[in-house]
């Protein structure tokens, strides 16, 4: 939890924040921008590398078309106009992890721009605007954990270096770090229904940058901004946005300057930290990579890449709200990964009553994969599974209670439904009016309390004997022939 400053409401009222964030994508491609080397995670050190991304003199990029078309399809989805012609340029500086000494990146001719996307704010939808996605190389990595018995020695691992990356660039138009929250959250949603990347943060397939100033309320100029990096976690991103908004203010009302830095957050504390200034903006020397032509993505190849853009998830949760009687709230739970909104579909189409199904999966299904730690595609109870359940449920079959007790043996057995239904003996609710009638006395004749109450008037009771009934039929009883049976009974206590 971030650990913010304590400054009034009064002083926090004053200013307004402005945040921009720089979000960089790992693409999953098998290979790399420039060569034939592998991307795969978690290779030993230096062993994905070749002349090329070891910056070898003599060593030719060559540009790899997946990158291209998996940069271009994210950017379709983040509505941004596509640049026919763009430009590869040079980025010079240096830093251990860089062997060329300059990183190739676009600059001012960008592969695409003026895209945006919309969030639910405070406020209602807002629309955040983004500047530019370009494509680049990623640089390799320092490893700060101690080497040849020396514990303050660093390591260079190069495998990262030359892995593709798409960097998407905000508008200022985030006011809050929960919108920040909220932006990240789309991107991420949008970027995995594209399929460009896995967008795991823990392997750093995205890392996101974080730019904060405030100025005074009414104030057009912007106020010094600090960039915050290298956060790991969406959560820990808003935490230390809210940190340094508040830490900003408090700068100002007691008379001092915001300085112009690179900050580090500290997710333990709570606290951001100076890493490095940035009173100058850095010159990078951009000029034009010479060994590379300008990409030129024309419309014939836009059009290719655009056929395989999916349904994106604002669009389907609208579609299936429509298409499945289903609430919003649930299409958007339902939609949260593509892999979910396709599993429940194909159930949707197969059972009687798509509302039913929308049901079963968020109050039987996730609850127990959350609690087992699996995702959906490590069910034991497939979405075909979930349907017959519906379904049953749905006839009479088999009762709420039933169909739990089934649940939890699938994920017991780790087998699916019907099987477990199967083996089970495909029990079925309880039908013997006879058997239900005298049932129904039992229980009346054991609670003379609640009979009085129920002709006294009280007619809640009725809830009472419901859940009696259905407790000495262990379940098994029909809950509408139980209530039907019930009303009928207790009619006639009443005129008796």
């Amino acid at each position: 939890m971030a650990t913010t400053p304590s400054i009034s409401t009064a002083a926090r009222a004053k200013y307004e924040p402005i945040i921009g964030l720089e979000v960089h994508v790992q693409l999953l491609t098998a290979s790399k921008i420039f060569c034939s080397c592998s991307t795969q995670f978690g290779a030993p050190p230096n062993t994905n590398v070749c002349p090329v991304c070891l910056g070898l003199p003599g060593a030719l990029p060559v540009l790899n078309r997946k990158v291209v078309e998996f940069a271009t399809l994210a950017a379709m989805a983040l509505q941004c106009r596509i640049n026919e012609t763009s430009i590869f340029s040079r980025k010079n500086y240096f830093y251990p992890d860089l062997p060329k000494g300059y990183q190739i990146s676009q600059f001012d001719k960008p592969l695409a721009e003026l895209g945006f996307l919309v969030i639910q704010s405070a406020n209602g939808p807002k629309r955040i605007g983004i500047t530019r996605l370009h494509v680049e190389e990623d640089a390799g990595k320092s490893l700060h954990e101690g080497f040849a018995g020396a514990a303050d020695s660093t390591a260079i691992d190069l495998n990262r270096s030359g892995v593709p990356l798409i960097e998407i660039v905000s508008e200022p138009d985030i006011a809050t770090a929960d919108e920040a929250y909220q932006y990240l959250t789309a991107l991420k949603e949008i970027i995995l229904y594209t399929g460009v990347s896995d967008c795991n943060m823990e392997e750093g397939s995205l890392r996101c940058d974080a730019n904060v100033s405030v100025r005074p309320v009414g104030q057009e100029k912007f106020g010094t901004k600090a960039e915050v990096k290298n956060v790991n976690s969406f959560r820990f991103i808003k935490e230390a946005i809210e940190y340094e908004i508040e830490r900003q203010i408090e700068v100002i009302e007691s008379g001092g300057k915001v300085a112009q830095e690179t900050r580090l957050y500290n997710s333990v504390e709570g606290k951001t930290y100076s890493m490095r200034s940035k009173e100058q903006a850095h010159d990078y020397r951009y000029f034009p990579e010479p060994d590379l032509l300008p990409l030129v993505v024309d419309e014939k190849w836009q059009a290719e890449i655009r056929a395989t853009l999916p349904e994106l998830p604002e669009a389907r949760r609208q579609r299936m709200v429509t298409e499945y009687g289903i609430t919003p709230q649930d299409a958007a739970v339902l939609t949260e990964t593509r892999a979910l909104a396709d599993q429940f579909e194909s159930a949707a189409k197969a059972a009687k009553n798509p509302k039913r199904v929308a049901n079963l999966v968020q109050s039987e299904l996730m609850g127990r994969l959350k609690a087992k730690g699996l995702d959906i595609e490590h069910s034991p109870v497939s979405m075909a599974g979930v349907a017959a359940s519906a379904d049953l449920v749905e006839s009479g079959a088999i009762s709420g209670k039933m169909l739990k007790d089934l649940y939890n043996l699938c994920f017991e057995r780790g087998q699916d439904f019907l099987q477990v239904y199967d083996e089970a003996g495909r029990p079925e609710q309880s039908r013997d009016t006879s058997a239900l009638e005298k049932i129904i006395e039992e229980v009346m004749a054991a609670n003379p309390k609640q009979l009085e109450q129920y002709r006294a008037g009280k007619k809640t009771v009725i809830a009472f004997f419901v859940g009696q009934v259905m407790k000495a039929s262990k379940g098994q009883a029909n809950p509408q022939m139980v209530n039907e049976l019930l009303a009928r009974k207790l009619a006639t206590k009443l005129n008796s």
